[in-house]
């Protein structure tokens, strides 16, 4: 990239730097100050481009322009837990999906609810999937319906979950996914950050704001 392009992209950038710096000064906009540094930023470009521009407008947690999800109020995602923050995600939760607190999510994951009705493929069978607190779903990996994953349940890229391991503490690859190895509970550490937020919603105000929005 030559110097003179280098230097368009930033002038460009100018307009939404000051109004990123007069928009984070806003109580409801704490959260773009208060997720930073945390293993899911909340980014000014990602807000602005979701709740602004309508680019996958409706979750409350950020979502890549590129990723999909189907039937957000379906979805009860934990602190620090962005399904579809990542590029090129599918969440199809016609069946409720339960994500736990301090899970990471890669790129072109699918996490399947409900499958169609093999007798009339019109209609959907949903399944609840439940993911636990602190698990990582490798790029690429899919979890299918009805599927549990207990807490510090990490499955490998790639790889596709079509039963449960209720128990957590295991790495799973693989298609169909398979135990590969256990984790010791004692090593794995359950961190929290200081400031906790479901999406754009504080932790302490989530209750209400389920109550009155989710299905979950």
């Amino acid at each position: 990239m030559s110097y003179q392009s280098r230097y368009l992209r930033r002038l460009v950038r100018i307009p939404e730097i000051l109004l990123e710096a007069v928009i984070s000064r806003l109580p409801n906009m704490a959260f773009l100050e208060q997720t930073r540094g945390t293993q899911t930023p909340i980014r000014f470009r990602d807000w602005l481009r979701q709740e602004v521009f309508g680019i996958n407008r409706g979750p409350y947690w950020p979502v890549h322009g590129s990723s999909r999800i189907v039937n957000w109020r379906n979805v009860l995602a934990g602190v620090e837990t962005s399904p579809g923050s990542m590029p090129g995600c599918y969440i199809q939760a016609i069946g409720k999906i339960r994500i736990g607190d301090y899970t990471q999510i890669g790129p072109n994951v699918n996490i399947i609810s409900a499958n169609h009705r093999v007798e009339d493929l019109r209609e959907h069978e949903p399944q609840e999937v439940t993911i636990g607190r602190y698990c990582w779903l490798g790029a690429g990996s899919t979890v299918l319906p009805g599927v549990t994953l207990g807490d510090f349940t990490i499955v490998g890229a790639g790889s596709v979950v079509t039963k449960s391991f209720p128990d957590g503490y295991a790495v799973i690859a693989g298609n169909p996914a398979r135990m590969i190895r256990t984790l010791n509970p004692a090593d794995c550490l359950e961190h929290r950050s200081e400031h906790e937020y479901h999406g754009f919603v504080r932790a302490d105000d989530f209750e209400g704001f389920r109550r009155e929005e989710l299905d979950v």
